[in-house]
């Protein structure tokens, strides 16, 4: 899935950071204009439509030229889109996020907008160039109506926020190569105070409006922002997290001892000056709000609940699908799935109901590491394999194919009870780091080995690597497309790369197809809880109630489940209804191409224009179809 958490307050600000960021089958950021991109100039240069070379461009060549100054006026804005994109510029600084910040970048994004309709002929463009028009007014557009929403995304939830995102940003993305990336890291370090208590701001602003996490939040919330605040230089302790990071990297330096000495001197006196107090107020703020939180959850207990959820659903499905629509699609699939998932039953010849089977699966210890280190490192050794070995099958579906390279990693114990089970983050814009697939391996009983297969699939190749990876290599569509997003595309795509291998051959083992098959019940499940949740008034307990009556998921896996989609209305439905569309859309082309379709010119045309609203999804597919017919 990708996307990064709402606390980035400047909406369209907040979707590029996604696309930069987890793109994760667990991961998700709650921003009303999740799947929105950066439309904002900085200067006064970037919107006029004007280019030096324009008399001797094309139409599409002068608006993609345009693009290209918006979105990097947009990056300008950004220092923490600027590490994410590999840059080291303002490496020392966070994004602004105050609430008159966010306001500028709405109306620079209005007057963006006004440029593009005033200065481009949409009729002279070229198709892809007329795609990223349709694109660019719908996200601003739908930008300018989250305006309206600005404060309705949970900024600090157990799921994540600025108490992980600190340490995670800083670990993950922060690169010391040089003696200047080091006091960069420890100007972060000075300047991360104003950072949080704007977060903090804005959290308290939305908390007194009435958009509010349930009592159960906090706990979680408060352990992790401790973990981060936990070791040396607070304590007598190891090293706390970040810490240990910057003491890793500037120790990898090819510096003189004292020079080292003087950075980590430096990084301590930061860390317990600025960091500590600032996530001690943390500490304080969720502890006071715990007070007078309810135990209610879901988007219809924020003010105008229900408008709220539909813009969310909307966003994130790109389709006009009401709750019960979805409510009701999420029961048949999972009835279907249901009576697939028995007929592997009876094949392995287990007997009992489909419940007791679910039980032997969740149970049965010959489908668990053991939860050990060695188990850990088992699961990451096999995790790896299995993406080899689909590397190397690749060119029997696919044309294209990603340059960047794919690691499997774990996530970090610091966050790993707060993260999902899985998720993938991006390659560097400049090569720099590959993408990574991180498995959340904190409690082995939660990643079953029947599962392996389908999470590495969806997560790495041909899932989000592949998909996304390629997006970003692109050439001949803008940047604020290569790095941007759309859920139900895209987390669509990771779930159709789920069942692809199917067809390829793989999941020859009966109890692996059943693991697939588990996954895609638990995206039919994600349907029925999401929309129950957050439309039908669900208790918690009724959700998490349901997902084990109905899948083989351990417990624990279950009510990390639901605590993730309470707090990212609508996201959840993204994945099976984008599924559905990208298989409906294949067999409605095989149909009309019958001997003539081919599965990698099928692939070629959904990835080679990026992530699309699935409307535009369904043209392209039909628009090759026509030209297949043509003999073009």
């Amino acid at each position: 899935m990708t996307k990064l958490p709402a606390f980035f307050t400047s909406v369209s600000l907040a979707a590029l950071l996604a696309a930069c960021s987890p793109s994760t089958e667990n991961s998700g950021s709650n921003s009303p204009a999740e799947d929105m991109t950066v439309s904002e100039a900085a200067n006064d240069n970037s919107g006029d439509g004007s280019n030096d070379n324009s008399v001797d461009m094309t139409e599409s060549e002068r608006l993609n030229a345009w693009f290209e100054d918006v979105y990097e006026a947009g990056v300008e804005r950004s220092p923490v889109t600027q590490t994410f994109l590999g840059r080291r510029t303002n490496y020392d600084q966070w994004n602004d996020l105050s609430p008159e910040f966010a306001e500028e970048g709405i109306r620079l994004a209005e007057a963006n907008l006004a440029t593009m309709l005033a200065e481009f002929d949409y009729d002279a463009l070229d198709e892809s160039a007329q795609i990223s028009w349709r694109m660019f007014q719908r996200n601003v557009e739908r930008q300018i109506e989250g305006r309206r929403w600005q404060d309705h995304g949970y900024i600090f939830t157990p799921r994540g926020g600025p108490h992980s995102f600190v340490a995670s940003f800083l670990i993950g993305q922060h690169r010391v190569s040089t003696l200047e990336d080091a006091e960069a890291y420890i100007g972060r370090l000075n300047n991360v105070g104003d950072f949080l208590d704007q977060s903090m701001e804005n959290a308290q602003r939305a908390y007194d409006m009435g958009v509010r996490t349930a009592r159960w939040t906090y706990a979680p919330m408060i352990a992790t922002t401790r973990n981060i605040i936990t070791g040396y230089p607070f304590d007598d302790g190891p090293d706390s997290p970040i810490m240990a990071d910057f003491r890793r990297k500037v120790e990898a330096l090819e510096i003189s001892e004292d020079e080292q000495a003087s950075l980590i001197s430096e990084a301590e006196t930061a860390l317990t000056g600025v960091l500590q107090p600032a996530y001690e107020r943390m500490i304080a703020m969720f502890e006071t709000m715990e007070a007078g939180a309810s135990d209610d959850d879901g988007a219809w207990t924020m003010p105008d609940g229900g408008e709220y959820y539909a813009f969310m659903l909307a966003g994130y499905t790109t389709t006009d699908l009401t709750p019960e629509e979805i409510h009701n699609l999420g029961l048949s699939e999972v009835d279907r799935i249901h009576s697939e998932m028995t007929e592997i039953m009876r094949e392995v010849g287990f007997e009992g109901s489909l419940q007791d089977f679910f039980e032997f699966m969740r149970t049965d210890p010959q489908f668990y590491y053991p939860n050990t280190d060695e188990g850990r490192d088992a699961y990451l050794a096999d995790a790896t394999q299995i993406i080899d070995t689909m590397r190397e099958a690749l060119p029997s579906v696919f044309n294209t194919f990603p340059q960047a390279d794919i690691e499997v990693v774990r996530v970090e114990p610091f966050r790993e009870a707060s993260a999902g089970k899985a998720f993938y983050n991006r390659p560097a814009e400049d090569g720099s780091r590959p993408g990574r697939y991180y498995a959340n391996l904190r409690d082995m009983g939660d990643m079953p080995t029947y599962q392996m297969e389908a999470l590495a699939y969806h997560e790495g190749i041909p899932g989000h690597h592949m998909q996304l990876a390629i997006m970003q290599e692109l050439e001949d569509i803008p940047s604020f497309r290569r790095f941007g997003g759309v859920t139900a595309y895209t987390e669509g795509w990771g779930l159709y790369s789920e069942y692809l291998p199917l067809e390829m051959g793989f999941y020859d083992d009966p109890y692996s197809n059943f693991g697939r098959l588990a996954m895609e019940l638990w995206r039919a499940c994600r349907l029925v809880v999401d929309t129950g949740l957050h439309h039908y008034r669900w208790t918690r307990e009724e959700a998490m109630d349901y997902l084990s009556e109905n899948t083989p998921n351990p417990r624990g896996d279950v009510e990390n489940a639901i605590n993730r989609y309470i707090v990212i209305p609508g996201q959840a439905t993204a994945y099976k209804i984008g599924m559905n569309e990208i298989l409906r859309l294949r067999g409605e082309a095989q149909d009309a191409l019958g001997d003539d379709f081919t599965l990698g010119g099928f692939h070629d045309v959904v990835l080679r224009q990026g992530a699309l609203p699935l409307s535009i999804l369904e043209e392209q597919v039909n628009a090759w179809v026509e030209e297949v017919q043509a003999g073009e």
